[in-house]
């Protein structure tokens, strides 16, 4: 379940709303359900790699580490076997000595982020060791192949991730750890544009940027930026309940946002996404309860305008008897 974007005041509009709660679709770095997954990828069959995986993965490598002694290894790819890029020489590299530099800088600003997430109980630092862990991996990986993308997908969940398992009162932190995790995935997707999680995770990721900033300028241009990158998973996989919900989700707190003369396009446009996902799930309750409540906003805002209509022709027709 999820509250209005950060509770704070609204634009001047023609009425003052209060979002109704909604329930959206947790970042699937947090579901791993298979049927989802399933969902996720159509008819291609196979399940998209999630953090759970990554986690058990990663505990798992790190005890046979710890017991051999070795070093770190090779990155396993979310998304199966693919031909390998490979390093790319001194002639053909995309990346210059101050790339590289520039490069090490991001990665040590990206672990210090990390390594700075102390978890709030005994699961939660269990839980970062073995995120922190995987980072260093998937940093060795780009080191070894800067071309790479489920490398730097990988990466950006384990900094989504860890936001997750920051402090409640620490914002800032979870803040600075999901803008890092936005700069992964961009650079996934720019790497490999059809990387469907990709962007809708990062979708979520800046979502998660949006509502820590209530309803102001700032989140109206975040909103709009999960919400490109909700249409894009659509685009690169139609069959995704859950994408077309958050995508719902994210023009249903935008129309909280935006001024009276946009909210009316933004809210149908909203309606039609949440019913398109439970035409691919006619079982989907989050988007059910979703569908309900944007409904509500909608008749909600229809009949305020009616009524302002109609005040304002009775107010002229008396003016007129006068």
């Amino acid at each position: 379940m999820e509250e209005p974007a950060g509770g704070a005041n609204g634009a001047a509009e023609v009425v003052e709303e209060v979002a109704p709660e909604v329930d959206e679709e947790p970042p699937r770095s947090a579901t791993a359900k298979q049927e989802e997954a399933k969902a996720a990828l159509g008819a291609e069959g196979s399940r998209p790699f999630t953090m759970r995986e990554l986690l058990v993965e990663m505990k798992e490598d790190g005890e046979v580490a710890a017991g051999s002694g070795g070093g770190g290894g090779g990155v396993k790819s979310a998304f199966g076997e693919r031909n390998e890029i490979g390093p790319a020489d001194a002639d053909g590299s995309s990346y210059s000595q101050e790339s590289m530099q520039q490069f090490s800088s991001h990665h040590d600003i990206a672990m210090d982020l990390i390594n700075s997430v102390t978890g709030v109980d005994d699961e939660g630092r269990s839980r970062q060791r073995i995120l922190s862990f995987a980072a260093k991996r998937y940093i060795s990986a780009i080191e070894r192949n800067h071309d790479d993308p489920d490398a730097y997908y990988n990466w950006a969940l384990v900094l989504q991730e860890s936001a997750d398992n920051v402090d409640q009162n620490s914002s800032s932190s979870k803040d600075a750890l999901l803008e890092e995790a936005c700069k992964k995935y961009a650079e996934a997707t720019r790497l490999c544009p059809t990387l469907y999680d990709a962007y809708y995770n990062w979708a979520i990721a800046i979502a998660d940027r949006a509502k820590m900033r209530g309803r102001t300028k700032e989140a109206e241009e975040l909103w709009k930026q999960a919400i490109l990158n909700y249409e894009k998973a659509v685009q690169l996989n139609w069959n995704s309940p859950q994408a077309l919900n958050n995508w719902g989700l994210g023009l249903q707190e935008l129309s909280a946002i935006v001024p009276a003369r946009e909210k009316q396009t933004i809210i149908k446009t909203a309606i039609s996404k949440f019913r398109a996902a439970i035409q691919l799930q006619f079982d989907f309750h989050r988007a059910i309860y979703n569908l309900g409540t944007v409904l509500v906003c909608f008749l909600t805002f229809i009949t305020h305008l009616t009524i302002i209509y109609c005040s304002v022709c009775a107010y002229a027709v008396l003016t007129w008897l006068q």
